[in-house]
């Protein structure tokens, strides 16, 4: 991900072109009855343009592995990394917390690489649903752990700030995997330490 001065320097990134998405800012502002004139909105489809650019350009990363070389066989888990997103249906944020743990088989994850792939797949255009499985299939996949769990707890503001305005209310989505699909003890201890009433 490019820092807001990177953005603000190159023109044009990853597929972005930055002067194409002021322009279709201020047009949208202006189609919504609001005036660009003002000394404090003259800058605002700029400043648009370049936080979706930012929203929606992850940071590459590396999958950190390390061969399990003391057979550790329990649940590991990273509980609430902060988690935001943006809605697809709206491009409205959505903001909360996620519940990431594997059991371990081969190989284990540097932990940092938890919050990291939930990030990954955050930055775009989601649903709660797809993010939360995402997470837990590309684990699956790269780790090959003995099974997998994610949950995601956030609010919507697509929800709390418009519409049916129900402010307060938050959406929970999981994701089990493996033996914390299959055995109704593992999938309780995951909840359980995950802080989760299931």
């Amino acid at each position: 991900m490019l820092s807001s001065s990177a953005l603000r320097v190159v023109g044009e990134v990853n597929g972005v072109d930055l002067v194409a998405a002021e322009r279709a800012a201020a047009d949208l502002l202006r189609a919504l009855g609001i005036g660009l004139e003002s000394e404090s909105l003259r800058g605002t489809p700029g400043r648009m343009a370049r936080a979706y650019a930012e929203l929606f350009n992850p940071r590459p990363f590396d999958l950190t592995t390390f061969p399990n070389d003391e057979g550790y066989d329990e649940l590991v888990l990273a509980r609430g990394i902060p988690l935001r997103s943006v809605c697809e249906h709206h491009l409205l944020p959505f903001v909360g917390t996620v519940h990431i743990g594997y059991l371990p088989a081969e190989r284990i994850l540097g932990l940092s690489k938890l919050a990291r792939l939930a990030e990954h797949f955050a930055y775009r255009p989601q649903v709660q649903e797809r993010l939360t499985k995402q997470i837990a299939d590309w684990l699956a996949e790269h780790l090959q752990p003995r099974g997998v769990g994610v949950v995601i707890e956030a609010e919507h503001t697509c929800m709390t700030l418009r519409g049916v305005q129900a402010v307060g209310s938050s959406t929970v989505t999981s994701t089990m995997l493996g033996v914390l699909r299959e055995e109704a003890r593992s999938r309780s201890e995951f909840f359980a330490l995950a802080g989760v009433n299931a």
